[in-house]
């Protein structure tokens, strides 16, 4: 029933902000204890964890990309965001939004409802 959609710009030039949205349909991004996730995957390597945001609007972060990353929400949109500044050619990646019924930080988990990812690259 959950379904999420990426979207964005497939191409960013080093130095600047990559800024995706993920759209959420079938239930609201504040429904009770749901958790609203990041993860992308370069290629070639695992599953990375980003971050999240929770049903009230609580935000974690991998601590690897902390600094750099920003999460936020529109709840009148049904929308959560991912902002990741000061990118790099190691910022080409799938990225992808999730729901999780928990806060998991892993790349991989069981029950983990995906979108579909969305290519970015930084070209160099």
């Amino acid at each position: 029933q959950v379904q999420l959609q990426e979207s964005g710009p497939g191409l960013v030039k080093p130095s600047q902000t990559l800024s995706l949205t993920c759209t959420v349909s079938g239930v609201t991004i504040t429904s009770n204890s749901l958790y609203w996730s990041w993860i992308r995957q370069p290629p070639g390597k695992a599953l990375e964890w980003m971050g999240a945001i929770d049903y009230r609007g609580s935000i974690y972060y991998n601590p690897s990309l902390k600094s750099r990353t920003s999460i936020s929400r529109d709840t009148s949109k049904n929308q959560f965001t991912l902002q990741l500044n000061s990118v790099t050619p190691e910022d080409t990646a799938v990225y992808y939004c999730a729901r999780d019924t928990g806060l998991i930080t892993t790349g991989q988990a069981t029950g983990r409802k995906w979108g579909q990812g969305t290519q970015v690259t930084v070209s160099s």
